[in-house]
């Protein structure tokens, strides 16, 4: 479903991707790692039209990305504290609503509030969709910001370390539910991840990068521990 082509990217003189290529299956979970610096990262954020490209393309089922065809899990949660759970997952839904329904929550569509409902019941957190964000736990957080996702409509989620600063219960209750939304919904869902036990235990293929390069992709049963040993340079005589 998703396909991102020769992905280049330079800052400056530096060059951080190399011509990339990484596809997503609908219905799979794949997980990309890496050491810190080998642009994983990077990767993400030029899917996601975050980050220029110097060249290569992003394309969905065939064809340029839509903004609505993608939406995105960010390391930072990002909810307004302050407003309800119900209303922050309303809010992955602007970008599908008329002007005068956007302006404030006071005026989101009973149509939308339901929709939101039904994602919320789908991470688990409905009863809690009249709670203060603010007032969650770290991974009900994080389960509330796929929830927003989810409530874009999107055929693709991005997930940018959507567990770094989570324990280790909650992170893998994020890294099932997101197994569980390829698997049952047909979604695809890019990873990047630190941990290769979460990669090993939920994704079903890993891709690993190393100085902007495709080290290895396949399952996540291989040797996952090369991408964070030191690059052997061979000596020129």
């Amino acid at each position: 479903m998703l396909a991102l082509s020769q992905i280049t990217v330079r800052y400056g003189e530096r060059q951080v991707l190399h011509g990339v290529d990484v596809t997503v299956a609908g219905g799979e979970l794949l997980a990309v790692l890496g050491a810190n610096g080998s642009g994983k990262s990077t990767l993400l954020r030029a899917a996601a039209g975050l980050e220029p490209m110097a060249a290569g393309s992003v394309t969905v089922d065939g064809r340029p990305c839509g903004p609505l065809d993608m939406a995105m899990v960010f390391q930072h949660i990002h909810l307004v504290r302050r407003r309800s759970v119900l209303d922050n997952v309303c809010a992955g839904a602007l970008g599908r609503l008329r002007l005068r329904h956007s302006l404030t929550p006071a005026l989101f569509p009973r149509h939308l509030r339901e929709e939101a409902m039904a994602c919320l019941d789908r991470v688990g957190l409905a009863d809690r969709a009249h709670d203060r964000a603010g007032s969650l736990s770290g991974g009900q957080q994080q389960r509330v910001a796929v929830a927003r996702a989810l409530c874009q409509h999107p055929r693709v989620v991005l997930a940018d370390e959507p567990v770094s600063a989570l324990d280790p219960a909650a992170s893998e209750q994020v890294l099932s539910l997101l197994a569980e939304l390829a698997h049952d919904d047909g979604l695809a869902v890019l990873a990047v991840l630190h941990q290769p036990s979460l990669a090993a235990r939920h994704a079903d293929r890993v891709v690993g990068l190393r100085d902007g390069r495709v080290l290895l992709d396949g399952p996540p049963e291989q040797n996952l521990d090369i991408l964070y040993q030191p690059a052997v340079v061979e000596a020129v005589s």
